[in-house]
């Protein structure tokens, strides 16, 4: 086992790894820029270094000053957490250079999954099923004219290196191409520095569903359920839930053991997570995000398994105790993730909390770094915290969530809570029936009040 781990990035994901770390009685080195100096998991972890100003190109980014960091404290290893360098292979290969462990997949995992052609056509090999569309880049535009018109309108052009929905575009009709072509290669370029381009054929009402996978690298995988994110506003993941209200367990465990045997087949090391969209009983392969996800609590209340304390024991060298008969999974969880935002224009907010109150009581679980008197700083990520909240039944479970949402108090900002207030309301949600395009549908029509 690891002696002392550095946790590369801020916020509610740097506290969630040191509370796993401190479960395992592993020292701890918390990072932080100028901006971060009072944070919450600064102030808890063992030992903390500053590693620069404000910006995250010259602080969380910075990997000549996370090497320092580590040298410095002795840190044997570095948890990357999500976002910032997380799906970085050349930085899990400059650690490893270093001596370094990095809590997460080997380099060409996730260099071959950071490539959405290449994970496309490496997962079709693997038995797992893909949305039909171009099996490389679409080149020039009149391959991508030849391309849409086997495909079918309408269609999704989308970024190779891209993600967040930057670098895509719908394209609906033969007349759009050109101009979406151009759009949307200009934006891979500037986002990305690559503006090679992929098309996919476009669902008009799937859900997002995601498969939470474990594996020890030495072809030892799990899966662990799935998580429902179809709840999105421009492409990102606002309420995610689990299990989904659209399978039954005939089709989880199918698909769940499609996923996990691709895993064992490429020897995957650490975390992992399979999403897709789903319609009309058909799964279709969009992506695999090689690290922890936001929405990893939701599994977690399912399982009753902490994925960031298997994450380190895999990555350290221990084998896989976990069996897929050992996942039981019990009840429904909810998360909302609450933003820094007005809930209408979801305009960033940062500024002073003056007053701060997160819900509790049984099956409810708040994952935050802020505190009372906390400021939230400009520079960042605007997410306040999450909110899981855990039922014996679906039923239950959005009871508990609305009566959490009512007792969550965050004042001196505005948030995004007043958002989750209405959707825990919605017949739709209550019955489970929702897809990808149906939030943006829902704001569009007003259904949030500030």
């Amino acid at each position: 086992m690891f002696d002392k781990i550095l946790i590369a990035n801020r916020g509610e994901i740097a506290l969630r790894v040191l509370r796993a770390c401190k479960e395992l009685g592993i020292a701890t080195v918390a990072v932080h820029s100028t901006a971060d100096e009072d944070a919450m998991h600064v102030r808890l972890a063992d030992e903390s270094v500053c590693i620069g100003p404000p910006a995250a190109k010259d602080s969380y980014l910075n990997i000549p000053a996370l090497l320092a960091a580590c040298e410095i404290t002795g840190a044997d290893a570095v948890h990357p957490g999500y976002g910032f360098l997380s799906e970085n292979a050349r930085f899990a290969e400059i650690l490893a250079e270093h001596n370094v462990h990095f809590i997460g997949p080997r380099p060409e995992h996730i260099r071959l999954m950071g490539d959405k052609i290449a994970a496309k056509r490496t997962v079709k090999e693997l038995g797992i099923p893909v949305v039909p569309g171009s099996d490389g880049d679409v080149g020039t535009d009149a391959e991508a004219y030849r391309l849409a018109r086997d495909v079918g309108y309408p269609l999704m052009l989308k970024a190779a290196a891209g993600g967040g929905g930057r670098g895509m575009r719908l394209v609906r009709e033969e007349g759009e191409l050109a101009g979406a072509l151009q759009s949307a290669r200009a934006e891979a370029k500037s986002a990305f520095g690559d503006d090679t381009l992929y098309l996919e054929k476009y669902l008009e009402r799937p859900r997002h569903i995601e498969i939470q996978v474990l594996g020890d690298g030495k072809g030892r995988a799990i899966h662990l359920g799935e998580r429902d994110c179809s709840l999105q506003r421009r492409h990102q993941k606002v309420w995610e839930e689990g299990p989904s209200p659209a399978l039954n367990t005939g089709t989880r465990d199918e698909i769940g053991e499609t996923v996990a045997k691709a895993m064992r087949q490429i020897q995957y090391l650490g975390v992992g997570t399979v999403e897709f969209l789903y319609e009309d009983g058909k799964f279709y392969f969009i992506e695999m995000n090689t690290r922890i996800q936001v929405e990893h609590p939701v599994t977690e209340m399912i399982t009753d398994i902490d994925l960031i304390l298997e994450q380190i024991r895999v990555a350290a060298g221990s084998d896989l105790e976990l069996t897929q008969s050992n996942v039981k999974f019990h009840g429904h969880a909810i998360e909302c993730r609450i933003n820094a935002e007005n809930p209408v224009s979801f305009r960033p907010s940062p500024g002073k909390i003056v007053h701060y109150h997160p819900p509790g009581g049984l099956g409810v679980r708040v994952d935050s770094a802020v505190y009372h008197g906390y400021t939230i700083p400009p520079y960042y990520d605007s997410l306040v915290g999450k909110l899981i909240v855990h039922g014996k039944t679906r039923s239950e479970c959005l009871m508990r969530l609305k009566r959490a949402l009512d007792e969550f108090v965050v004042d001196g900002i505005e948030t995004t809570l007043p958002l989750f207030r209405a959707l825990a309301r919605d017949k739709d949600i209550i019955d489970g029936d929702y897809h990808i395009h149906w939030l943006e549908a829902f704001l569009a029509r007003g259904g949030v009040e500030e």
